[in-house]
């Protein structure tokens, strides 16, 4: 008699997306999987550390009981740091499910992945505080401020790795199951539909009273000096390259309706780890992928948790039914129809 599927789980980052990875963990579960190692960058380390720390059906209620206003009081903003918010709130509350564990001490093997600005490369954490492995995973540049270890800044490892595999490749897994949360968007034809809430949005709100405490910053005379210098810095005097406005009026379209710097921000940083999952999953490719899309919900929408769970358990049922991996409960076998002239069974008298 064989044991149950040994899996190695890499949970890729993307924000609110992220509680995604909760229903690919339920789903795994269920149908039998042994989770052995989890690697997690960003969101994904956060639920990643805490599934490790056998800590994450605490997290699930809370999360999937959060409004939006809930979650407006969590962000913690912080105008001065290099970023939009601290994310202390937020750590607290993950600290006090943790229970201050340590990575060596976790039921099941974990890595928090971060980059550290300064190298240029991703930081493996393997060992220390979990709480501190994924403070520094999940700092998303200019949205969470970044941390210092060891004389390293460190943030979001998403930056360098959105789905890290390789940190689960030594551990002897049968299955190697990844989840990018960087998918085809929802304008695919062949995706999931997500709807997006026509509900009002309070965290839009708080974004929007950052972004204007932000630019009247950037509107100061001493910082627009400042950033005059540097344009001015070849020494060669100004010049004029203004396209005219009539023409850009005939070359460019007008810009999306409430696009601001967060959304700029952040589907910048999609469109980047979209060609570097690409290259990631190219070196180390999992036996199962699971793709959320990139468009399921913005990366602050920590409000949908309920939906986001509940589209990582359709997308990973999808994922492993087609690979034929961990397969589902049998179909219910359906009796052979009884040959002609045979007596009725008690059923059909």
């Amino acid at each position: 008699m064989t044991g149950p599927t040994r899996v190695a789980l890499a949970l890729g980052s993307g924000g609110a997306r992220g509680y995604a990875h909760i229903g690919a963990i339920e789903v795994l579960e269920e149908r039998g999987a042994e989770i052995v190692t989890i690697a997690g960058s960003s969101m994904g380390s956060l639920v990643g550390g805490l599934r490790a720390a056998d800590r994450l059906p605490a997290y699930t209620e809370w999360v999937t009981g959060l409004r939006q206003r809930d979650v407006v009081r969590l962000l913690d903003p912080s105008l001065s740091a290099p970023g939009a918010i601290r994310g202390e709130k937020i750590v607290a509350r993950v600290r006090e499910l943790l229970d201050d564990a340590s990575i060596e001490d976790l039921p099941i093997p974990f890595t928090a992945v971060a980059t550290d600005l300064f190298a240029g490369k991703e930081v493996w954490f393997q060992r220390g505080p979990v709480h501190a492995a994924i403070r520094a995973s999940i700092a998303i540049p200019g949205v969470i401020t970044p941390v210092v270890l060891n004389g390293r800044l460190l943030a979001d490892g998403g930056l360098m790795n959105p789905v890290p595999i390789a940190p689960t490749s030594a551990s002897g897994a049968e299955v190697t199951v990844a989840v990018s949360l960087d998918g085809p968007s929802r304008s695919d034809p062949d995706g999931p539909t997500v709807q997006e809430s026509a509900e009002p949005r309070p965290v839009d709100e708080w974004i929007d009273r950052f972004r204007s405490s932000a630019s009247q910053l950037l509107d100061r005379d001493a910082v627009r000096s400042v950033l005059a210098r540097f344009g001015g810095s070849d020494g060669d005097g100004p010049v004029d390259d203004a396209v005219p406005e009539e023409l850009v009026e005939e070359v460019f379209g007008a810009l999306p309706a409430g696009l601001g710097k967060f959304d700029m921000m952040s589907q910048s940083i999609d469109a980047m780890q979209t060609l570097l999952v690409r290259y990631r999953l190219a070196g180390y490719p999992p036996d199962v992928l699971v793709s959320v899309p990139k468009d399921a919900c913005r990366s602050l929408d920590f409000h949908r948790a309920a939906e986001m769970v509940a589209l990582g358990r359709e997308l990973t049922t999808a994922a492993l039914d087609r690979a034929g991996i961990l397969p589902g409960e049998p179909a219910t076998p359906v009796a052979p129809a009884a040959p002609p002239g045979a007596p009725p069974t008690d059923d059909e008298e």
